[in-house]
């Protein structure tokens, strides 16, 4: 009989397909950023905190390099990873080797020393992430304002993994935030609610009136699955609401994914469907994420 322990373990998630291989619809263009992904490195070097909701494989920083060449992604930005807390040593040490390629989204305590907050923005850290969908790398909604004091005092970004859900209420104490602000995964939005759903609509008044939002994270959103058509609506209305604020992002190595494992090719190639037109496109990949990440 399994221990009690046992059954309440982290469940442990794949990892990436492994052998990327680029778009088949279009050719992405020269100075393309994936703005979202995550390098993992693994116990005892890189422990896991205690309270996470999922236990992945390791994730390389070479691996991902790998992955940028072979879709055709110039540039990268990568996101601490909830499974390492505020732990954020793997993250400097893969931006400090790659500081020409590679931008970063922090995640720290609020009591972080300033020398500590100077070392991440010399290594390329350029904002901060407020997880509060998965466990680890999460922190309290009600610390939202002193968050984005620091982003201010430091130069930075937010950046809030939320379910859209609850903007309405959240809504008018982000609108007020002194820095700029992204929603990721275009909401972490389930498309059973429908466009018309009232978080939703929420997420689309703050993009048109300045937040910014990462087209991403379809597997975490579709119902239908691949190749999740379910998704075009909602990203062509975000896309609509203001492109000039719309980036793109792998979300590699795919965590806490147990359904189809997707490859980047097949992000990418959905992509050509939620912004038909090149020159629009090229925009969302190349000029956007350059403006916010500072390539």
């Amino acid at each position: 009989m399994p221990s009690t322990e046992s059954l309440s373990a982290p469940r442990a998630c794949p990892g990436p397909q492994p052998k990327p291989k680029a778009a088949t619809l279009f050719r992405v263009p020269s100075g393309a950023v994936d703005t979202h992904a995550h390098v993992i490195g693994l116990p005892p070097d890189y422990p896991f905190v205690p309270s996470r909701s999922y236990t992945p494989p390791e994730a390389t920083a070479r691996d991902y390099l790998a992955m940028l060449d072979a879709t055709g992604m110039t540039y990268g930005v990568l996101t601490q990873v909830s499974v390492h807390g505020t732990d954020n040593r793997l993250l400097v040490e893969t931006l400090s080797a790659n500081r020409k390629r590679l931008r970063g989204i922090a995640v720290i305590p609020l009591d972080c020393p300033e020398r500590e907050r100077a070392a991440l923005k010399d290594a390329g850290v350029v904002g901060l992430r407020m997880n509060v969908l998965y466990a680890g790398g999460g922190v309290d909604f009600a610390q939202i304002e002193s968050y984005a004091a620091l982003c201010r005092e430091m130069g930075w970004h937010l950046q809030f993994l939320l379910d859209a859900r609850q903007l309405p209420e959240l809504a008018p104490r982000l609108s007020k935030l002194p820095v700029p602000f992204l929603i990721d995964h275009m909401g972490h939005f389930p498309t059973t609610a429908e466009v018309e759903h009232e978080g939703f609509k929420t997420l689309l008044s703050l993009v048109r009136d300045g937040a910014w939002v990462r087209l991403s994270g379809a597997y975490r959103t579709s119902v239908e699955g691949p190749p999740y058509r379910d998704t075009i609506p909602f990203a062509k209305l975000l896309v609509e609401a203001s492109p000039d604020r719309c980036v793109w992002g792998s979300d590699w190595p795919h965590v806490a994914n147990w359904g189809v494992m997707m490859g980047v090719s097949d992000l990418l190639d959905l992509l050509a469907d939620w912004v038909p037109d090149e020159t629009l496109r090229n925009r969302i990949l190349v000029d956007n994420p350059h403006k916010l990440f500072g390539f």
